[in-house]
């Protein structure tokens, strides 16, 4: 029998380099030869048992690669041309799907969501691809694996975020957190038109990176309040738009405090534990305010539009890779990014 190495859930608290069979093909998948993944901090999340998969599965679910096989149903692609497929992975064909509502594919909450999730994901030699027809992106000949390596995730989700709010030219933006996806919300931000792009994080660094992605004004809260900071910058009238992409009470919170009326709190963190919302920062249900979620948008189109804003030269999300590992050494990858150490932003795993 054929194996592959692969990083696997066994409880929480740990994460394995453990061997696997190959997956095998059905009519309607393709494999791919993983040529690079990376680790998310939703990964981080199933490490620490706070969002709860079935241990035995393969972790990970930003994969660029190569394709290997494909089933008898998948036309139009052809055996080694390289492909990145979205962290989410539409059949394309349920209600949902055409409903215009992608990531809920089948109708269940994050039904979309099934690379580590309720299948095997990508930190490993190989990956199979359900729905292929729907999910493969060509990767265009001028762009590196390590270029497109955002977009099956990170850039969909915080591009998502800005796009949910509706972000309008002339508005002004606060983004709470500089993570990867914060960085991308920022970038979609100003991509989006906003012209006042105020920027949250308690890291030097990356609170440098935001500028070169969009921000205007960066704010580090271990200098100064944040929302007294905002309220200051808008003078007095909050933001249209607040992006929450760290998924913490706190944060949650200083996003409702700083919205204008009638503003729009795009929710993107991933939140663990019981989630409150302080009647005054909402004027008691009555400031006609919005709360969004996003959850990662997939599917081979929006892949190709992502792809697109890349080669464009519009953004380069290359300094996010501050770190670089084989997959052998997928544990000490873990480690490094779980207790965020070394500067750590994203790190680019090769098998």
């Amino acid at each position: 029998m054929n194996m592959m190495k692969a990083a696997i859930f066994t409880q929480p608290g740990k994460i394995i380099l453990d061997e696997k069979p190959i997956p095998k093909v059905g009519p309607g998948d393709a494999l791919i030869k993983v040529t690079m993944t990376t680790i998310c901090g939703t990964d981080v999340h199933i490490l620490k048992g706070e969002y709860p998969v079935k241990p035995g599965l393969t972790i990970g679910h930003e994969p660029v690669g190569k394709i290997i096989e494909l089933g008898e149903a998948v036309s139009g692609y052809e055996v080694g041309q390289r492909v990145i497929a979205g962290a989410i992975t539409p059949c394309g064909q349920c209600f949902s799907c055409l409903d215009g509502h992608h990531s809920q594919c089948g109708g269940e909450a994050m039904g979309g969501w099934r690379f580590g999730n309720t299948i095997d994901g990508c930190q490993a030699e190989y990956l199979l691809v359900p729905n292929a027809q729907a999910n493969l992106s060509l990767i265009p000949d001028d762009l590196s694996d390590e270029q497109v390596l955002m977009c099956p995730d990170i850039m969909s989700t915080g591009f998502g975020g800005a796009e949910s709010a509706n972000i309008k030219i002339g508005d002004t933006v606060a983004v709470f957190a500089q993570g990867p996806i914060g960085l991308c919300a920022t970038a979609g931000a100003s991509l989006r038109g906003a012209t006042k792009i105020i920027v949250v994080d308690g890291i030097s660094e990356r609170l440098a990176v935001s500028k070169k992605l969009g921000a205007h004004h960066t704010i580090n809260f271990n200098d100064e309040d944040p929302v007294k900071a905002i309220m200051r910058l808008t003078q007095g009238r909050g933001v249209d738009v607040a992006i929450e992409a760290l998924g913490t009470q706190q944060t949650f919170e200083s996003c409702l405090n700083v919205l204008k009326p009638a503003g729009t709190l795009s929710s993107l963190g991933v939140y663990s534990g019981k989630l409150t919302m302080p009647l005054e920062s909402i004027a008691a249900g009555l400031g006609d305010h919005k709360i969004i979620t996003t959850l990662c948008p997939g599917g081979k189109e929006r892949m190709r539009r992502l792809m697109s804003v890349i080669a464009s030269g519009r953004i380069d999300l290359k300094p996010m890779v501050t770190h670089r590992f084989k997959l052998d050494d997928i544990e000490a990858a873990y480690d490094l990014f779980a207790n965020q150490r070394d500067g750590v932003m994203k790190i680019a795993i090769t098998p």
